[in-house]
């Protein structure tokens, strides 16, 4: 390229403009409420581990589950691994007896890949059927298809290990189903971003969009009204006008090429769905704040605490602690500002690799889960998973959410796909749900499930206010209990 084409960073940030993402202020209403007085959206976190935990019928004790109920209390006596989660036990619940049946594959294919689908991986091993992704919509994405609505990223996935949804894994089966937790439909897995700075820049960087003049397309057009000084009249932005056209074009493409072609192109605009939806909540979150200026809308009541502060490695090289406690710095920061309601972040994959040389050994977990003679290493990664919770959630309770703390006004669901290192126990599935899901969830208990994992998750997507047509996945009914 020549310097005379060369385009200065000057030039480009006067003439595409610059956006940054504010915490919510006390003079700010949410979008879905304008000019009135509202509760805290509630937002949802979804985060895992593998392999279970712990060992069950072999030569180590269980170090899971606490003797009883009135063990699981701020001063009760904790099982090894919960106490590391002692301070936040009032803000959590246990749930035991878990199951999220119907799935027959064994090994590491399945805990991933049905924890938040509820459903079963589909083909026998080996087999082409097993080579290609078809299981379900995970649960993070039915909410991001309502929640999404009202911010700049419908969701964001996070990670701490290299996320790869090529290839295969064991027993012959798609290796996405083992490396990633989010399924925006049946058969397109989403990567997880597990670069801080990739991520930082990816919350940082939507471009406001610009009304186009002019009388737009019949049909309503009030949720795009002020946006950028114009009015209703003006009809949609710029930016929806072009992805129009786009959608467009892609039906007259699609009569024209193979069965397999069809099915790469509904993935691609299930990505381009997601930027429409995108454009379409920044274009509504800002005709809403016009409204609510030009009405004087009464300031909403509370405090709301100042974003956290994200300090960025100078090295991709970071100790694993430091490296879960910034994603999780980054998923926090998003929900303050309300750039997202829904974030998912394993803590590890199946065979990733994870070492925990903090910890004091060179052996990557899922070695360690096999040392039949030795299950200390094993329990000492658990009780660092529990740890790192417990910061998650601490964090969150400290921060000031308008009538509320961010714990108080968010549902954080922890587990794991599988009970334990056995494969293919899928049953008594270790299990926490922590945060008050503003006002609508009980926290302090230790219970026994009344329902299964999808019945669980229909009872989250509801007190988030997802509207759901039946159960999610497999279960039948809401969760109850939980309030």
């Amino acid at each position: 390229m020549s310097r005379s084409t060369m385009i200065s960073r000057r030039t480009c940030l006067r003439g595409l403009g610059m956006a940054i993402a504010l915490p919510l202020l006390e003079t700010m209403a949410w979008a879905d409420t304008p000019g009135k007085s509202a509760k805290s959206p509630v937002r949802l976190a979804f985060i895992s581990t593998s392999y279970g935990f712990g060992r069950v019928g072999g030569k180590w004790d269980p170090w899971f589950w606490p003797k009883d109920a009135a063990a699981f209390s701020p001063t009760g006596t904790l099982s090894p691994v919960l106490e590391g989660l002692r301070p936040m036990v009032s803000e959590s619940i246990l749930i035991g007896g878990m199951s999220n049946d119907g799935h027959k594959t064994a090994g590491h294919v399945s805990e991933e890949a049905h924890w938040l689908t509820c459903a079963g991986v589909t083909g026998e091993k080996q087999t082409e059927e097993a080579k290609t992704v078809n299981i379900g919509i995970s649960a993070d994405q039915a909410a991001a298809l309502q929640l999404g609505l009202y911010t700049s990223l419908p969701s964001l996935e996070l990670g701490v290990s290299r996320c790869n949804l090529s290839g295969l894994s064991e027993f012959g089966y798609a290796a996405a189903y083992q490396n990633t937790i989010s399924y925006r439909s049946a058969t397109q897995p989403l990567p997880s971003d597990n670069n801080p700075r990739s991520v930082l820049n990816r919350l940082f960087s939507t471009r406001r969009s610009i009304a186009r003049k002019g009388k737009g397309p019949a049909g309503d057009t009030s949720q795009f009204a002020a946006v950028a000084g114009g009015s209703a009249a003006e009809g949609p932005s710029l930016d929806q006008s072009m992805l129009d056209l786009v959608m467009e074009s892609t039906s007259v493409l699609r009569k024209h090429i193979s069965g397999a072609d069809q099915q790469t192109l509904d993935q691609y605009l299930d990505g381009m769905r997601s930027l429409e939806k995108r454009v379409v909540a920044i274009e509504r979150q800002q005709a809403e704040a016009a409204r609510a200026q030009s009405s004087k809308a009464k300031p909403r009541t509370g405090k709301y605490s100042d974003p956290i502060e994200i300090t960025l490695p100078a090295t991709t090289a970071i100790p694993r602690t430091e490296h879960v406690r910034l994603m999780s710095d980054l998923m926090i920061l998003a929900f303050q500002a309300d750039i997202t309601r829904v974030a998912t972040l394993p803590f590890c994959l199946p065979y990733d690799g994870s070492t925990y040389p903090e910890l004091g050994f060179t052996e990557d977990f899922h070695a360690c889960t096999h040392m039949e003679n030795d299950g200390d290493k094993h329990k000492k990664i658990d009780q660092f998973h529990l740890k790192q919770l417990s910061y998650v959630l601490a964090r969150m309770k400290s921060l000031n959410d308008g009538n509320g703390t961010l714990l108080d006004n968010s549902i954080v669901l922890f587990g794991s796909g599988m009970a334990n290192w056995s494969h293919d126990v899928f049953h008594n599935l270790p299990t926490i749900v922590a945060g008050r899901g503003g006002g609508t969830i009980n926290p302090g208990r230790y219970i026994q499930a009344k329902g299964n994992m999808g019945d669980l998750l229909t009872a989250i997507l509801a007190r988030a206010g997802c509207t759901l047509e039946k159960p999610f996945g497999n279960g039948t009914k809401l969760f109850p209990d939980l309030s």
